[in-house]
């Protein structure tokens, strides 16, 4: 449909990095404008999911010294929105006075997805809001297991909950990666942008905790334009904050972890004689990630904070053997 309006992104989130009980807060302006859309397909979705169990069972090859015939199994997986951590606590400050007003329900809701096919063929996927709100999501997980004749549990508790500013998917008829070892048969572009506002979960296997664990943007101390030095953001991204559509990509920009990559098959690196790989390309991964608590047998040793995180120029192969 032609005309369609967008409700833009709210992004005036609390300043990062996130304490572990962090706090978003939402522009008073909460539709900054319209946006026109394309003639495509939109879905509105509102969901809880539960999973059982989710198993891979490595082959087995049945020859001597092979291994396999074991499996990794994550068990009671709840995915839905925020409320399933933090219950009835409000998160959302709805009219931008720094008190939070508006509680997360149980449900991955207040979410929309336009679909288009673009003339060369390529399909366009967009993710994003309906109220203007950032989209909360929570996730929990009762345990992460090695199993076989013997068993191991790798990770237990975890429970995460967050925000998504951004989610754009490119199905790409051209592959894009073509001349890092892609096979020219297309290529799939991820484009996203979130926080992980607050995760916790152990590690029996090693005595170990984590709790109050964030992952947010960058911030106003980082490179963003890669010249070598570090000023404003407004001044890094080119944007004028004065302006109310480059201030809500401002937002976006500096206070969610940004993550950009290519998914395609290819071949294997160097010397290796792998084809038909499944390849995956980092461009780009700009995040902080602060750890409230590290504990070790059950007591609190300290915190750990990674700042300006950044990931680039790197590519993985992922194929059978």
């Amino acid at each position: 449909m032609k005309g369609l309006k967008k409700i833009a992104l709210v992004t005036a989130i609390a300043a990062a990095p996130f304490a572990a009980n962090a706090e978003l807060q939402a522009m008073n302006d909460m539709a900054m404008g319209n946006v026109t859309g394309q003639a495509g397909v939109t879905i509105e979705l509102e969901t809880q999911v539960s999973i059982g169990q989710f198993k891979y069972t490595d082959t087995n090859g049945g020859g001597t010294n092979e291994i396999g015939g074991g499996s990794f199994t994550v068990n009671n997986i709840d995915l839905g929105g925020a409320g399933l951590i933090t219950g009835a606590a409000p998160i959302f400050d709805t009219n931008g006075d720094g008190t939070p007003d508006l509680a997360a329900t149980q449900l991955l809701d207040d979410l929309s997805i336009d679909i288009d096919i673009a003339a060369d063929g390529d399909a366009v996927i967009s993710v994003h809001t309906i109220s203007g709100l950032p989209i909360d999501f929570g996730l929990t997980a009762d345990s992460m297991m090695l199993e076989g004749t013997d068993s191991t549990t790798l990770v237990s508790g975890l429970k995460a909950w967050g925000m998504l500013a951004k989610l754009d998917i490119r199905v790409d008829t051209e592959d894009a990666a073509t001349n890092l070892g892609g096979t020219g048969d297309g290529s799939l572009n991820i484009d996203t942008a979130f926080t992980v506002n607050n995760m916790e979960f152990d590690v029996p296997f090693l005595a170990l905790g984590i709790k109050g664990m964030s992952i947010t943007g960058a911030g106003n101390n980082f490179d963003y334009n890669g010249d070598g030095t570090v000023d404003t953001p407004d001044v890094e991204l080119g944007l004028d904050p004065t302006n109310p559509e480059q201030a809500k990509k401002l937002g976006v920009a500096t206070k969610f972890a940004q993550v950009n990559l290519d998914v395609y098959k290819g071949n294997g690196f160097g010397a290796s004689t792998a084809t038909d790989a499944l390849r995956i390309d980092i461009n780009d991964i700009v995040m902080d990630v602060n750890v409230g608590q590290v504990l070790i047998g059950g007591t609190n040793i300290g915190t750990v904070a990674l700042d300006n995180l950044h990931v680039q120029n790197t590519r993985l192969a992922v194929y059978g053997h």
